[in-house]
């Protein structure tokens, strides 16, 4: 099952008495793999000799590929345990923690410790009773079509959508040294638009830790932490289909329910801040890779051209910015507690309540929509 997994891997990770080797078959886009991989070290730093032995196979590219239907009935192969940064109800892919949490070099986004700090202190900078009155996003609308059909809703001749729409020119921001590009300056705007990209976007946790009210477009695809956030406790739910009008209308919505707006607005900043941290993030990996490691039925084995990891050696070859995030997001010393207790899963009745809370929550929305709309004849 694990050698299948080969066929779209960047890479393999075997952990064996502590120590971390990789393999390589393909290099990552950027330095996803090198983050990531970083990121696995820093764990085996923190909880030294306390992470079992594994064999994984991880791709790095964005959208999950394991799809579900393909190992449906009798006769049907296994599904091949591929580990990648989100998934979707259709696929079986496991989702990790993305590179982002221990930097983004080539766009100058600092390790999460340090920059979910500079965001807290962003959202004090302008009440959000002063800051303007619309939806803001800014982004590469041309990864997907869903963000060209975005750029329709900006404000044009005859028709304003309360939203502000900016495309973002990665390369000509490279050239500036992204000056316009400071996450922690962007909280300007009552509200916040998130949607994806080619799959998911690594821009959710930063949208939603500013405290102005995220609107999120309809998604299809979640990370490892996104199915605990709740529509209209922490953010606002917008429609794929008919995204202009219903931006216009959470807007409108908002403007008019300045209290509660702002109070989804917090609960999401509040939730990221709180339950995002590092500490949450290097658990939910650890806990991840332990029970990943319950399901071999083989003793993992060092392949023959796999090389050893260690923080030194990666660190070694860096130089820039790459160097400078991961020493920012080097694990200093071991942690001085053991990783926080693995709840207990989801009932299914639990699970069942919690998807129709989530339903009934953007079925009401939609609702209020139509109404509005009908009102005024439109």
């Amino acid at each position: 099952m694990v050698e299948r997994a080969r066929l779209t891997a960047n890479f393999r990770l075997i952990v064996l008495n502590g120590k971390a080797y990789i393999e390589t078959y393909e290099k990552s886009f950027q330095t996803r793999d090198t983050f990531t991989l970083w990121g696995i070290v820093q764990l085996l730093r923190r909880y030294p000799g306390q992470v079992p032995d594994l064999d994984l196979m991880f791709d790095c590219v964005d959208w999950p590929v394991v799809m579900a239907v393909n190992y449906k009935g009798k006769n049907k192969p296994a599904p091949p345990p591929l580990f990648r940064y989100c998934g979707d109800d259709s696929t079986h892919d496991i989702v990790f923690p993305d590179w982002s949490f221990w930097g983004w070099p080539e766009v100058n986004i600092k390790p999460w410790e340090a920059l979910s700090g500079e965001l807290k202190e962003g959202n004090k900078r302008i009440k959000w009773v002063d800051r303007e009155p619309y939806a803001y996003w800014k982004g590469n609308p041309s990864v997907a079509h869903t963000r060209m059909d975005l750029m329709k809703c900006n404000i044009s001749e005859g028709q304003e959508w309360n939203a502000r729409i900016f495309a973002q020119d990665w390369f000509s921001e490279g050239k500036k040294g992204f000056k316009e590009s400071n996450l922690a300056s962007q909280c300007n705007y009552r509200y916040k638009i998130y949607i994806e990209g080619s799959a998911w976007s690594v821009s959710e946790k930063y949208i939603l830790a500013c405290d102005s009210l995220s609107l999120i477009v309809k998604p299809r695809y979640y990370d490892f932490f996104t199915r605990g956030l709740i529509p209209v406790h922490h953010y606002w739910p917008i429609r794929e289909d008919d995204k202009c009008r219903s931006i216009k209308f959470a807007v409108e919505w908002g403007n008019s329910h300045k209290r509660k707006a702002q109070e989804i607005g917090k609960e999401a900043s509040n939730f990221i801040q709180n339950d995002l941290d590092m500490d949450h993030v290097y658990d939910y990996m650890f806990h991840l890779l332990t029970e990943y490691s319950k399901l071999l039925k083989y003793k993992p084995t060092k392949p023959q051209n796999a090389t050893e990891l260690c923080a030194e050696s990666i660190a070694c070859r860096s130089e820039g910015l790459e160097r400078k995030f991961m020493m920012e997001s080097m694990v200093k010393a071991q942690h001085n507690s053991a990783p926080c207790s693995l709840p207990p899963p989801y009932t299914p009745v639990g699970l069942s309540t919690l998807k129709r809370r989530k339903d009934n929550s953007i079925k009401q929305v939609q609702t209020w929509e139509q109404r509005a709309w009908d009102s005024k004849g439109n």
